[in-house]
């Protein structure tokens, strides 16, 4: 990625969503759904046309743990830690994921396939323990069920 698709999609996000109020919010989820995080150098554009400052935007970016501050691997793999789904062996699950994967919650694998994150409820407690592979959800996700997804890269990003 270079610099001038970080500032086309900044560009796209200001457009679409400057004259809203309170805007900042929106604008870097429209900059992460174009590039699929929020990079440094996003930062100072978006702090000048809303007449922040860059510690004010960074501040929010790194607050909010859905905003990503990297680029995301190829699949990205959410696993819920809500109650429901720690009821039903989540914890289990996402000890077997971060061996699995070799590396815990937040990180990438480093072949850059697999992004590990954790999430706090994706509204499908009826079927805990669940996840999402790349926006796709999935119930009641045993280790042999997380192994087969995620090797299939099921709803695998283009």
């Amino acid at each position: 990625m270079n610099d001038a698709d970080i500032q086309r999609a900044v560009n796209n996000a200001l457009q679409k969503c400057r004259a809203e109020p309170g805007p900042l919010l929106e604008i870097l989820h429209a900059v992460q759904s174009e590039l699929g995080h929020v990079p440094a150098a996003a930062v100072p554009p978006i702090a000048d046309a809303l007449n922040l400052s860059r510690a004010e935007v960074h501040g929010v970016v790194s607050f909010y743990h859905h905003f990503r501050g990297e680029a995301p691997g190829t699949t990205v793999v959410q696993l819920c830690r809500a109650e429901a789904c720690q009821s039903m062996n989540a914890r289990a699950l996402e000890e077997h994921a971060t061996r699995r994967l070799g590396v815990p919650c937040g990180e990438t694998t480093l072949d850059g396939r697999v992004t590990l994150e954790a999430v706090y409820c994706l509204g499908n407690c009826a079927c805990a323990p669940a996840m999402m592979v790349n926006g796709e959800l999935h119930g009641r996700v045993t280790p042999a069920r997380f192994d087969e997804l995620v090797s299939s890269g099921s709803g695998s990003r283009s």
